[in-house]
């Protein structure tokens, strides 16, 4: 495909989203019937797309209209393309600029308000705006640019320097993040780590470095029982059970237990044993455990940079879901924290009520827990935005 052919299609896979389509489904779908698109076309067109999704309300407002048109010809004018010979109606090319298209200037943004400057739905603003304070700005503005990719050494198969080789071997380059033990992030062909030997032998996992910052700061340790009581897909459990060196009982589970169905595959990819318990099991023979790591449903504001097409589909409803749900979920999983033993609760959420003001609500509800540490983490600290509190049972 020429350039001009892939902004076609991301103009037409826009306007597919902007219409109410999940983002993910819109490209999966087009992929599967454009089989003329090889893979750096696909690659191109994604990042295109998701591009535009982080920036969707300020590429609007320069562009003049929310249209994938509209936003796709704000963008390529940001990245310093020469419009005209991109937007000419020749071939597969978008049909030629408009006078007023060819007059867009990126300077008309700031006259736009501070929600669309930084790209927010504008009823989260107020709450970003107390949970972040002075970083307000500054949060949200690394939040419009893409995510780095980084990576979990596992060391249940192997070393750092052992991963860094075997991955410079495929071609893809890694430093290590010196504030997260074990954590390399990719500076070379990141689309290569999924299909590398070094991945397929499970000895790297694609894992943020500030989610790995949140299974270390649990404190796991070899011989403890432990439940990840809201496993997913598994990234936080494999991590629990490398830190705890394989030694020990793993528990996962989740309230739909399909989302743990890869986990099986994975476990044995990184040497690691793992228990899947479904809700009914679980209640069942609850478990006695040391420790409790509840990684919670939540707005994923933390990580809108991977998913920006969760911040448009938020709506005030669902947060109310979100923060009702999170509380049942901690109350739940609190029965089967031993005396003496910790729960840690963790979110990717950049906002304080999901955060410590849900953990406040619960010490009132229950006592007995008291508040050991907390972390909080935005992209300022270089991964997704994160929370976490460890919480030890008297």
């Amino acid at each position: 495909m020429t350039p001009a052919a892939r902004l076609s299609a991301a103009i037409a896979l826009m306007d597919d989203i902007l219409a109410g389509a999940p983002a993910e489904k819109v490209l999966v779908r087009w992929a599967r019937q454009s089989r003329f698109a090889g893979s750096r076309d696909r690659a191109a067109i994604r990042d295109i797309v998701f591009d535009i999704l982080r920036r969707r309300r300020s590429l609007a407002w320069i562009g003049g209209a929310e249209t994938g048109r509209a936003m796709v010809i704000a963008h390529q004018r940001g990245e310093g393309e020469d419009l005209d010979t991109l937007f000419t109606g020749d071939g597969y090319a978008p049909d030629a600029l408009t006078d007023a298209e060819r007059a867009i200037d990126p300077d008309r943004l700031a006259e736009a308000p501070l929600d669309v400057r930084l790209d927010v739905p504008a009823f989260l603003l107020p709450e970003l705006r107390r949970s972040l304070g002075d970083d307000l700005e500054p949060v949200l503005t690394i939040m419009q640019s893409r995510a780095p990719v980084d990576l979990r050494v596992n060391p249940l198969r192997g070393t750092v320097s052992g991963a860094k080789v075997m991955l410079a071997q495929e071609g893809i380059g890694a430093e290590e993040i010196a504030a997260v033990p074990g954590a390399l992030r990719v500076l070379e062909n990141p689309r290569r780590v999924a299909g590398s030997r070094a991945y397929r032998s499970g000895l790297v996992e694609l894992q943020d470095a500030s989610s790995q910052q949140v299974t270390r700061f649990a404190r796991p340790e070899a011989g403890m029982t432990v439940l990840d009581y809201c496993a997913g897909g598994g990234g936080k459990t494999l991590a629990l059970a490398a830190l705890m060196g394989g030694q020990g009982r793993i528990i996962a589970h989740d309230g739909n237990p399909r989302r743990m169905k890869d986990l099986p595959e994975r476990a044995s990819r990184a040497g690691a044993k793992v228990e899947l318990r479904d809700t009914a099991s679980l209640e069942a023979t609850p478990p006695r455990c040391d420790l409790v790591l509840v990684d919670a449903p939540c707005s994923g504001s933390g990580a809108w940079r991977r998913n920006p097409d969760g911040k448009w589909t938020l709506t005030a409803k669902d947060m109310e879901k979100l923060l009702v749900l999170q509380a049942r979920i901690l109350d739940a999983a609190c029965a089967y924290v031993k005396p003496g033993g910790s729960l840690t609760f963790a979110t990717c959420s950049l906002m304080a009520c999901e955060n410590r003001d849900q953990v406040d609500a619960f010490r009132a509800r229950h006592p007995d827990f008291t508040i050991e540490d907390d972390l909080v983490l935005t992209p300022k600290d270089g991964g997704d935005g994160f929370y976490a509190a460890r919480m030890r049972r008297g």
